[in-house]
């Protein structure tokens, strides 16, 4: 029986180089106070919106009922087809340009603009 011969000696393969991560980390390193600050600030926004809009919502659901108790106890009359013919235009049109407003408001000459975004939407979903 013969011994087959000893393997010729050959170099392992060379795994493939990782990519440069230090051009990466360098180009964020530049950008993370501007983002940090964006989504601090969006956070704060999200919850001081959140906040208000409660509080809009409390106060108009109490003038409701101020105005339907005192329509109860005959003190005044309210037209409501009137105050919905008033009230129609203008919460269309703000239901269409409102949100766009809004955006260009927060957003407006702010470099962090996309970190500032998802900071006010999770600032609208926490729960503070």
């Amino acid at each position: 029986m013969t011994t087959p011969p000893p393997p010729a000696s050959v170099p392992p393969p060379v795994p493939p180089a990782p990519p440069d991560s230090s051009a990466l980390s360098e180009a964020l390193r530049g950008m993370l106070p501007d983002l940090s600050v964006g989504a601090l600030l969006g956070f704060a926004t999200g919850v001081a919106l959140r906040h208000i809009g409660r509080v809009a919502l409390i106060a108009l659901g109490a003038l409701f009922i101020t105005l339907q108790l005192l329509s109860y106890f005959g003190l005044i009359t309210v037209n409501w087809w009137q105050v919905q013919a008033l009230t129609e235009p203008w919460l269309r049109q703000g239901s269409e340009q409102g949100g766009a407003w809004l955006a260009r408001v927060l957003t407006a000459n702010l470099p962090f603009a996309g970190a500032f975004t998802a900071g006010m939407l999770m600032g609208l979903r926490a729960r503070v």
